[in-house]
């Protein structure tokens, strides 16, 4: 279930359990009349309140309880919804921590997680939260089995083995609402990777059982044992799980342009600190609390936003560049939400009748206060071939009042290795027609030349 992912008025479906439904900025969810007493039974229990105090699980407001009849819960929204196919691994391998951290501590007092799919999880800035409190229910004491473990396999444990060992794009994952088959890996797979761990157990071994089974069963398998063994069995197979999950966690990734600050040789040490200087003066002045960073690449300016106060959401097609972004605010504890999207082909609505998971630019219009747009323009101009007019509209769909923009003359050396020779195409591009392309939508409050001969402004929205 997502805290903050469906359109107003769209309820989600699929949990018999019940259904949330967003209103502006009010989550409402329903539990059906069936389910609601253990509802309220979790949600006021001592385990309960320790993992909202410890931000692991989303706070929950009951708002309408009558015997036999629907349960109305209120939470929080989270700003910005993420969804794991526009998440970095390290994320992904976050998530995967934080839904085992769950599990353990609601085994110990007599619960479990009816299932385990990143889905269940949205970053409220660099934290992961678990939003679907109706994913939780009494675990009978008998049971060793989790019912959910291969579904954490195979929404957790199999992207990012797909990632490690084969290169596979996190984005794969948004045709796989749940997850990836070892089927899907083995194939791909070298002999040797085969027979190592993890993947031996994880991919190798359930692939020879499935090519050997005439016929699966449908029915989990029906086991009972002493609660002590059962509960035993249960923080094994977790621990099993966790290891798993650390082997597999990537080491930091490096991309073409997370260490794009190292080379950046185009910016003088003056005309970095005149730039960073700007972009605080702006933020300062404007005090924006929500700010949307595009292009933000290992985060310099998203920090400058995040430490005045604003909560920032950052975009970078880069993976290497967001994880790198990502870890910093982890470590510093800085209110920034680093995305792997890409601005010019954004990631699309997708799931039953294109509304179970919204667009990014569904999910972006409107909400920011601020826009940073630095060393991106010449990038949508000359790679992605978008007109001036086309990004001043795009740009001022996605702020409700500021946008800091960069502006890169087309003599920039930067601007002219993206142009290939083609040169002639782009003569017409200078500042004079970005700010007519601009005015429309814009006015112009600052500007600032740099020694490198680009330009930052401060824009308005009209």
């Amino acid at each position: 279930m997502f805290i903050g992912a469906e359109p107003a008025g769209t309820a989600t479906f699929r949990d018999p359990a019940g259904s949330l439904q967003i209103s502006g900025e009010e989550v409402l969810r329903t539990v059906n009349a069936e389910y609601a007493e253990e509802a309220v039974r979790f949600l006021g229990s001592e385990i309960a309140a320790r993992l909202v105090d410890s931000g692991k699980l989303i706070s929950s407001s009951i708002l309408h309880q009558a015997k036999g009849q629907p349960l109305q819960l209120q939470h929080p929204r989270v700003f910005f919804p993420s969804y794991p196919w526009e998440w970095t691994p390290a994320q992904l391998s976050a998530a995967g921590e934080l839904t085992l951290d769950l599990c353990e501590s609601l085994l110990d007092a007599g619960w479990i997680l009816k299932d385990a799919t990143p889905l269940n999880i949205l970053f409220d800035t660099h934290r992961p939260v678990f939003v679907d409190v109706l994913s939780v229910e009494r675990r009978n004491p008998n049971n060793p089995i989790w019912l959910a473990y291969g579904q954490f396999a195979r929404t957790f444990l199999l992207p990012l083995a797909a990632h490690k060992y084969l290169g596979w794009p996190m984005n794969t994952m948004l045709s796989r609402r749940d997850g990836y088959e070892p089927a899907d890996l083995y194939p791909h797979l070298a002999l040797s990777r085969r027979l190592r761990a993890p993947l031996r157990s994880l991919v190798t071994i359930p692939w020879l059982m499935e090519k050997k089974q005439k016929r699966r069963s449908t029915a989990p398998p029906q086991l009972r044992q002493r609660p002590e063994i059962a509960a035993a069995v249960l923080r094994g197979n977790l621990r099993g799980l966790r290891k798993a999950l650390r082997v597999l966690k990537p080491k930091a990734s490096v991309g073409r342009w997370s260490q794009y600050t190292d080379w950046a040789d185009h910016y003088s040490e003056e005309d970095q600190n005149r730039k960073q200087s700007f972009v605080r003066r702006a933020i300062d002045r404007i005090q924006p609390a929500f700010v949307l960073d595009i292009g933000a690449n290992t985060g310099n300016y998203s920090r400058i936003a995040a430490e005045t106060g604003a909560q920032v959401i950052a975009w970078d097609t880069d993976t290497g560049a967001c994880e790198s972004n990502w870890t910093t605010a982890s470590e510093r504890k800085l209110p920034i939400s680093a995305l792997v999207a890409d601005a010019a082909r954004p990631t699309p609505a997708v799931g039953w009748r294109n509304t179970e998971s919204l667009s990014l630019l569904e999910r972006a219009r409107g909400r920011f206060d601020c826009v940073l747009a630095l060393g991106i323009l010449h990038h949508l101009l000359v790679t992605e071939r978008i007109p001036l007019n086309g990004i001043a509209e795009y740009l001022s769909m996605l702020t409700r009042r500021w946008l800091v923009a960069e502006w890169i003359p087309k003599t920039d050396i930067r601007f002219q290795e993206i142009c290939r020779g083609r040169d002639g195409l782009y003569a017409h591009l200078d500042e004079a027609a970005l700010l007519a392309s601009f005015a429309p939508s814009f006015h112009q409050i600052e500007r600032e030349e740099l020694q490198n001969g680009r330009v930052l402004f401060l824009f308005e929205k009209r």
